[in-house]
């Protein structure tokens, strides 16, 4: 056997070790003085001011409240969580949509020749703007926004998640749209067709799993947030939770708690069926 036909040694180490400590050093060099900043002190949860009245307060979970009368209230929250998340999404698609449309370049008549002319360029801009303004705000400010408009309740809830996930979903519709093959909507329009027509029939028939994927995912990320808006005065589970936590009541937060992991977990199972389906 030729020395060519023997097998290859094993490198007794990594290469590229070098390169890795380095790195990891690096980061490290960088990551210290951001936690510094943050002041992170971890270790603060085990000192006995804070681990005594922790651990009394999870001995409160046990048992979870159980009874009839809070597992029907518990029940109508969840429901009112769910219809707070579908209906400020519902109300996204309706701002979303049309700016998405209006910030796709591919769906621009006057760059068929070519450049872009002014006036759609910087009305093009001026969508975009508007879009990073509903995302930057997160939910949660928006919910204590409206909370002092519109009083407590779901309105405030429905519209906070509106107004940011329209940013989101808006911003994301339009890189789909941008990102895919767009030769068959511009083919359409310079044969006459319209935006709208071109974008029914050119750009949304390659895009539409993908852009279904996503809205079901954002639907999912709704309902998470409309439990979180509760806490300031938006409805729902969350609401439920602050006021049981200011009463001290444990074994109604546990149930709330594993009441929130189910839906969230069937949320999770229900939107990748639908993925799924509708890939």
């Amino acid at each position: 056997m030729t020395d060519s036909a023997l097998p290859a040694q094993p490198a007794r180490r990594d290469p590229a070790w070098a390169g890795r400590v380095f790195w990891m050093l690096a980061g490290a060099v960088i990551l210290w003085p951001l936690l510094v900043v943050a002041e992170f002190k971890p270790w603060v949860l085990l000192s006995e001011d804070s681990l005594r009245p922790t651990l009394r307060f999870l001995a409160d979970f046990f048992p979870p409240r159980l009874d009839a009368e809070f597992l029907g209230l518990v029940a109508r929250e969840t429901w009112r969580t769910v219809a707070i998340a579908t209906a400020g999404l519902a109300l996204a698609l309706l701002l979303a949509i049309p700016l998405a449309l209006a910030a796709v370049r591919t769906l621009s008549l006057s760059a068929l020749a070519g450049r872009m002319a002014r006036l759609p360029w910087v009305l093009r801009w001026i969508v975009r703007a508007v879009l990073v303004v509903l995302r930057s705000v997160p939910e949660l400010i928006w919910a204590l926004v409206f909370v002092r408009v519109v009083g407590l309740g779901p309105t405030a809830g429905v519209l906070a998640i509106a107004l940011t996930y329209a940013g989101m979903l808006g911003k994301v519709y339009a890189e789909i749209l941008e990102s895919g093959d767009g030769q068959a909507a511009t083919a359409l329009m310079r044969n006459g067709a319209g935006r709208l027509q071109a974008f029914l029939y050119g750009l949304l028939p390659q895009n539409a799993a993908e852009l279904t994927s996503y809205t079901v995912y954002r639907w999912e990320c709704a309902i998470r947030s409309s439990a979180v808006l509760g806490f300031v005065g938006a409805g729902g589970l969350g609401q439920q939770m602050d006021n049981s936590m200011k009463m001290f009541s444990g074994s109604e937060v546990a149930t709330l708690l594993l009441v929130f992991v189910a839906l969230v977990a069937l949320t999770d199972r229900l939107s990748a069926f639908l993925r799924r389906v509708l890939a």
